[in-house]
């Protein structure tokens, strides 16, 4: 009977446990089968991401329409966050894979590591602050040297000593490149710029085993003119930690290229564009839809105010004087130490910018491609001379003190100093004049450009009027033109107290005729001349003249004429007088000038079809230590254009002056080469002692 229950309890047991199967096998079947897309779903992980879609920049082209900046379409390597690996080994695989690509057809990639890439590992020079902030970023001591820094980091990433050292620098370099553009769903990763096609058929072959890595069609910026102007136009790149915290807030990246100089950063904000949106959804790590939800604007197109033709011409007109200057060969040869100098040309109508000549200058195109031979180059290329130079502006400060006495009535038209030589007004200093030129009035005084009349002007006046009218002039103050420039100053005992230095009474006789503490850049000087031109008003210079949409179909923008200063007419005369005191000016020919078979056959102004008007200066620092100026504007009597020029320890820098004139009125002008020296052919029929006796004529 015992037996009979434990084999009942068995059997109910058994029973109920093929009932339990039973149910699960129903729920489980209701679950996969029934069920089975609705918990599916629900087992899924869903996000949805944001991706920025860049804006091609916009173009910057010259008066003409002629393309300066442009875009093309070029190829880049980057790699999407959203289909690239999270495992250290795996990352540093796919980045050496692409890496050895492009480093095998010499292609460079973006590396912004300030550390050498061959040991022994180096810091690069001029990058104290990547250097701090690198150090920073990856948590070494402040002292740290770059091989530490690279040690850290092959740990920090997890870099294997399967690589060569070079391999494990370029990842190191890459890896950081990542970081310090906030790689991510939202953000790509730009690898390299504008690669060749044979690399893009070789990245392409390897993509299989690159996951994440993409190549690209995107706009790609080209420098069309590299050798005219690069001062002004200015380079783009890569945004800076700096920048990138003041301009985060308006909708800045990490990863974005921004203007950092010239006209590519004074219009950033009408060349960025509008970035576009794309949005991502990503199920369970993998991409299932990619939609443009915002489509991306082009940045507009900036029309400047100059020729690109003239702008050349100008620039090898300076060149050549300097060139000339340098190889003289006539027995009063002056000026052969010149190094540097720039001309600077305005509208006299509305003080458009037409151009802007600056030399030692370098090709953008090499400042692009192998900046430290270009930042390296003799007598500082990179230094803007015609807006960032300060110089003595010598005599052609006297048509400032001229305005002066005559508006303030200290002088009239019939009014005349006595030129001896020397100023003998005080027994102590008795600064001296260039000649004797006997009784003169306002008029010769600036044609003879005589110190005694203009040291008596200054002694009589005063240095804080006669600085109150250089500012109203222009001088010593901001030009306000888009890509900026040095304000400069004015010798007065205030200005000198500034800088630490002392004032005496004899100074106000220096700064009456542009010498003393005064420094003005040759971009005011030629406002100064647009001024007199215009009997008074100064315009503000410019050099945009107008916006366009990025097909160049629609202006958007026109910039106006502005009138920065009017200087009054007090006297009725007095820019009739200084005219008429520059007119005589650019018709007198000292018998001192050289006449130089070789180069200058014709620089006389009076062989223009019309009066010009000008005032030259010759600067000194010291006795020895001199420099050659002018101003002015032409025609005289309907002016066109204004123009300064400033040559660094040169001379006769008035025999530009003609080549400016011709070159603006006549667009197939080919400015003339300097010939310093015999052909060789010429040489190679002669002796010796004939040869050098020829080279020396």
């Amino acid at each position: 009977m015992l037996k009979f229950f434990e084999r009942l309890r068995a059997v109910f047991f058994f029973i109920l446990i093929l009932a339990s199967l039973a149910a699960c096998c129903i729920v489980l079947m209701k679950i996969q089968i029934v069920n089975g897309a609705e918990y599916l779903e629900k087992a899924k992980t869903t996000r949805m991401a944001s991706q920025v879609i860049t804006s091609p920049r916009g173009e910057i082209i010259d008066i003409d329409g002629t393309d300066i900046i442009s875009n093309k379409t070029g190829f880049n390597v980057i790699i999407e966050k959203a289909f690239f690996p999270s495992d250290d080994s795996e990352i540093n695989r796919i980045i050496c894979g692409i890496a050895r690509i492009l480093d095998k057809d010499g292609v460079e990639w973006i590396d912004n590591l300030p550390i050498t890439m061959e040991q022994p590992y180096e810091y690069l020079e001029a990058q104290d602050s990547s250097i701090v902030r690198l150090r920073k970023n990856i948590k070494v001591q402040p002292y740290a040297t770059a091989g530490d820094c690279i040690s850290a980091m092959y740990l920090m990433y997890n870099i294997s000593d399967e690589y060569s050292e070079r391999e494990k620098r370029m990842i190191a370099g890459i890896r950081y490149e990542m970081f310090m553009r906030s790689f991510s769903l939202s953000n790509r990763y730009t690898f390299a710029e504008d690669i060749p096609m044979d690399t893009v058929v070789k990245l392409k072959e390897a993509a299989y085993s690159l996951e994440g890595m993409d190549i690209v069609e995107e706009a790609v910026r080209v420098c069309s003119v590299g050798d005219a102007a690069p001062h002004l136009i200015g380079t783009v790149g890569a945004i800076s930690a700096e920048e990138y915290d003041s301009l985060k807030d308006y909708g800045y990246a990490l990863n974005d290229v921004i203007g950092k100089s010239g006209i590519e950063k004074a219009m950033e904000s009408e060349l960025r564009g509008t970035k576009g949106t794309r949005t991502l959804e990503l199920v369970n790590g993998a991409v299932t839809s990619d939609i443009v939800t915002e489509e991306a604007s082009p940045g507009h197109t900036v029309k400047l105010t100059f020729d690109i033709d003239y702008q050349r011409d100008v620039q090898e007109i300076l060149e050549n004087h300097i060139l000339w200057l340098n190889n003289q060969t006539n027995v009063n040869k002056k000026g052969t130490e010149a190094d540097a100098g720039a001309i600077v040309v305005l509208d006299v109508k509305d003080g458009a910018l037409l151009a802007a000549a600056t030399y030692p200058t370098y090709d953008l195109n090499d400042y692009i491609n192998d900046y430290a031979s270009v930042v390296n180059g003799e007598n500082s290329p990179l230094t803007n001379r015609a807006t960032n130079g300060l110089y003595r502006p010598g005599s052609t400060f006297k048509t400032v003190t001229a305005t002066a006495a005559l508006n303030e009535g200290y002088i009239t038209s019939g009014s005349t100093v006595t030129c001896n030589k020397v100023y003998t007004y005080w027994n102590d200093y008795k600064p001296e004049c260039t000649g004797f030129h006997g009784k003169i009035n306002v008029v010769t005084a600036l044609e003879k450009s005589c110190n005694i009349f203009f040291y008596e002007m200054g002694r009589l006046m005063g240095p804080e009027l006669i600085a109150r009218y250089a500012n109203m002039y222009g001088l010593g103050t901001d030009t306000y033109l888009e890509t900026g420039g040095s304000k400069g100053y004015i010798a007065t005992p205030e200005s000198l107290a500034e800088r630490n230095l002392e004032w005496s009474a004899g100074l106000v006789v220096q700064e009456a005729i542009g010498q003393s503490e005064t420094g003005v850049t040759p971009l005011q000087m030629a406002v100064q001349a647009c001024t007199i031109a215009n009997k008074g008003i100064r315009y503000r210079p410019h050099m945009v003249d107008s916006i366009y949409n990025y097909t160049q179909d629609e202006m958007l923008y026109k910039t106006p004429a502005v009138i920065e200063q009017t200087i009054p007419d007090n006297s009725g005369e007095t820019f009739a007088l200084v005219t008429q005191g520059m007119k005589q000016a650019a018709a007198f020919a000292p018998y001192s000038y050289p006449k130089e078979k070789d180069y200058y056959t014709d620089y006389l102004l009076t062989s223009l079809p019309e009066a010009a008007a000008i005032k030259t200066g010759t600067p000194q620092r010291t006795k020895e230590d001199t420099s050659s100026a002018f101003i002015g504007f032409y025609p005289a009597d309907d002016p066109e254009i204004a123009f300064s020029g400033f040559v660094e320890h040169g001379e006769y820098s008035k025999f530009m002056i003609k080549q400016i004139i011709e070159a603006y009125y006549d667009k197939d002008y080919v400015p003339a080469k300097p010939v310093t020296a015999p052909p060789d052919e010429v040489l190679a029929g002669l002796s010796e002692e004939g040869a050098a006796a020829r080279i020396s004529e």
